[in-house]
């Protein structure tokens, strides 16, 4: 939930189980959720079978995806979410929370990626990127999907047929 006015009712945000070793990262999530955050207790328990039907699940239900500095499991979130945004499973907005440059290195090996065609230029754009919570929250409510017609138009109904047991 966000204080002012926004397009986003629900936001998932991807994050380490723990808060890393520099303050700065832990400053940068309670900045996100004061931006986030109305006062009001939220969110919501739901058992799921398995990894795959909580991501499904989470997405679901989400407006768009912010991923804070995280290890392995936030980068497979991350990714994944990408990847549905680059078949056309979603059109929802992906943001890095690149707190002193933490997703450098990710952001450099996706412009490699582009510029040595494994990944479509108009796709780069799939990933909003800033250095703090109030820009890149700026930055996600302007994103505008781009359709390259490289990928038809999935829907999401048809991915959840996909992921049912």
């Amino acid at each position: 939930m966000r204080k002012s006015s926004s397009r986003f009712k629900t936001v998932c945000v991807f994050c380490g189980s723990s808060s890393g070793k520099r303050d700065s990262y832990r400053d940068a999530a309670l900045e996100l959720a004061q931006q986030l955050l109305t006062g009001e207790t939220i969110g919501e328990v739901r058992a799921v079978a398995d990894m795959h039907q909580r991501k499904a699940e989470m997405a679901r239900h989400s407006d768009c995806f912010i991923a804070l500095p995280g290890g392995y499991g936030t980068l497979e979130e991350l990714l994944e979410v990408i990847t549905w945004a680059q078949l056309g499973i979603h059109d929802k907005p992906v943001g890095l929370l690149n707190v002193e440059g933490y997703y450098d290195y990710l952001l450099t090996f996706i412009d490699k990626a582009v510029g040595d065609g494994f990944i479509h230029p108009s796709q780069r754009s799939i990933i909003v990127s800033a250095p703090n919570a109030k820009l890149l929250l700026h930055k996600l409510e302007e994103y505008v999907p781009v359709h390259d017609g490289a990928v038809a138009k999935a829907k999401w109904e048809a991915e959840q047929c996909l992921l049912a047991p």
